[in-house]
């Protein structure tokens, strides 16, 4: 159970959340909802000690599962034991007894006593089957057998984000606390995380922008809005379906109360210098307790993503003929890959694609060798008549260069089209008036990928080539991209691990598995219906 009092953080002018009362109960498992800044990460901080609330308490279990985010915090243990630290008291335990046997001849009988009472310790945090649990855990998130003991400085940023999420979940805490656990996870091993928190008995809180995870994981939303965390029963869209109702209610009884107040402010304005001098001091009254206080903004908002087909291509987008692509073993840990074998693929006009797979089974470099960023070992690969296609990067850093506004950097991009129309698809993506003068230096993720977004919709692209563009979105930015992928008349290919998204666009999918390149006609839905496991 986690408990909180009076707690506030603000910053500067700006409140996140002001004296918050709550109880988070065993048993239930809370999704922590709200758009990009509005302070969920913060919150999670406060919970975990990294972060001090500006006032207030927090109380807390012993036992705490913390989703660490320092990846490189564990470089010097191996897998096994950065999972095995997720249980402190047994981690300190079998250190200490480390330390008496290392004395070898010299241990004492005090040094003997002690290792019996460690032993007991042990056996009270069912350490004797640590490894087999830790393994499991793994396991379950994708991480070979053969990694477990493998140094975590030598794995990938994938691998270390899967055993730091394992670590959290060891040895049964009895509260979890989750900032976006899905990152760098597939949808197998997604599907895995929903299983065992749906069976977890403790306490969670659980961030994600992963629509489809919260519904299925979550008994209660905690949305932090108005300046304060509220708390609603059920998953995440019985949350925004109760949060409307309760916002709709609210505003017509304001827009009541303004119309009453008009009406008796009229009738003392006709007869405060009358003979109603009585009735004009009740109505005074009666205006006085009408008078509503103001209405506090909601933090949501959300943008709107259309990309727009000026010129269509011909009807065939793309053709593909007796290509193949592999890449050698690239690492100890790391085997090799076989992309595409002697393949033949055509893309049609307003097809769209969702590529999937595990991570590292080269869904980027397919939209790379697609798009011609990378070339085939053998074969063909052809764009057909008037396509013109964007690409939306994975790692997008370098895409904005510095020393310009935003405005600037994207009128650069058309710069026949009129000032008004670029700032109006800033606009689009909640670039406020002042914001458009804002400058490119220092963008944050989320900042960054709505700047992208307007250029693909100021440049009215084809075909839309998306790696992973759900990665810095909040869930209405999400929702939005997928009716603006729904909605596209051209033609795209979009590599992504969320199943909303995918389920929101994708007409269909190509799969990269373990039993190699799938090419599925049809919705995401039917894939797993006849395929099952991407593994």
């Amino acid at each position: 159970m986690i408990n909180l009092n009076d707690i506030s953080k603000g910053f500067g002018a700006t409140t996140l959340f002001e004296k918050v009362n709550m109880t988070f109960s065993p048993g239930r498992r809370y999704g922590l909802t709200g758009p990009n800044g509005a302070g969920k990460s913060t919150f999670m901080r406060i919970l975990t000690g990294e972060e001090p609330a500006d006032s207030g308490r927090i109380s807390l279990p012993e036992k705490v599962g913390i989703l660490r985010q320092d990846q490189h915090a564990y470089d010097a243990f191996t897998v096994m034991d950065t999972v095995i630290q997720g249980n402190d008291r047994l981690w300190k335990v079998n250190v200490e007894k480390e330390e008496i046997y290392a004395k070898g001849d010299a241990i004492t009988d005090a040094d003997g006593e002690r290792l019996a009472e460690l032993e007991m310790i042990v056996a009270e945090e069912d350490g004797y089957m640590a490894e087999v649990e830790a393994a499991d855990l793994l396991a379950g998130l994708g991480v070979k057998e053969v990694l477990h003991y493998s140094l975590m400085s030598d794995l990938s940023a994938a691998i270390k984000v899967r055993a730091l999420l394992a670590q959290s979940l060891f040895g049964s805490p009895q509260v979890l606390l989750l900032d976006e656990p899905t990152n760098h996870l597939d949808l197998d091993c997604i599907d895995w995380l929903k299983r065992f928190l749906v069976r977890y008995a403790g306490s969670l809180i659980v961030i994600s922008h992963d629509r489809h995870f919260l519904n299925a994981v979550c008994t209660h939303i905690a949305d932090i809005d108005y300046e304060t965390i509220i708390p609603y029963p059920g998953n995440y869209d019985d949350m925004v379906e109760a949060k409307m109702a309760v916002r709709g209610r609210v505003e017509a009884d304001h827009d009541q109360r303004l119309d009453k107040i008009e009406q008796l402010n009229g009738f003392i304005q006709r007869f405060r210098a009358g003979s109603r001098a009585s009735q004009v001091k009740s109505r005074e009254r009666q205006v006085t307790k009408l008078t509503p206080t103001e209405l506090k903004r909601s933090n949501i908002q959300k943008p709107f993503i259309r990309f727009k087909v000026v010129n269509q291509p011909g009807k065939d987008v793309l053709r593909v003929e007796g290509v193949s692509l592999a890449f050698p073993k690239r690492g100890e840990h790391e085997p090799a890959l076989t992309l595409l074998k002697n393949a033949n693929l055509h893309i049609g006009r307003q097809e769209r694609i969702a590529v999937i797979g595990p991570s590292g089974s080269g869904k980027t470099a397919m939209l790379n060798l697609i798009a011609g960023k990378l070339k085939a070992d053998s074969g063909s690969i052809d764009m057909g008549h008037n396509v013109n296609f964007g690409f939306y990067a994975q790692d997008n850093f370098g895409a904005i260069k510095p020393g310009s506004s935003l405005l600037e950097w994207l009128h650069n991009k058309k710069p026949e089209e009129s000032q008004e129309v670029v700032r109006g698809y800033l606009g689009q993506m909640l670039f406020g008036k002042e914001e458009c003068f804002k400058k490119t230096d220092h963008l944050s993720g989320g900042e960054r990928a709505r700047l992208l977004f307007s250029e693909l919709m100021l440049l009215q692209h084809n075909l839309l080539f998306l790696d992973e563009p759900t990665n810095h979105l909040d869930l209405e930015s999400i929702s939005a991209l997928g009716e603006a992928l729904e909605a596209f008349q051209g033609t795209c290919l979009v590599a992504t691990h969320n199943q909303d998204l995918i389920s929101a666009f994708a007409t269909r999918i190509w799969a990269m598995t373990s039993k190699g390149f799938i090419d599925y006609h049809g919705d995401y839905a039917g894939f797993r219906g006849k395929y099952g496991t991407l593994r």
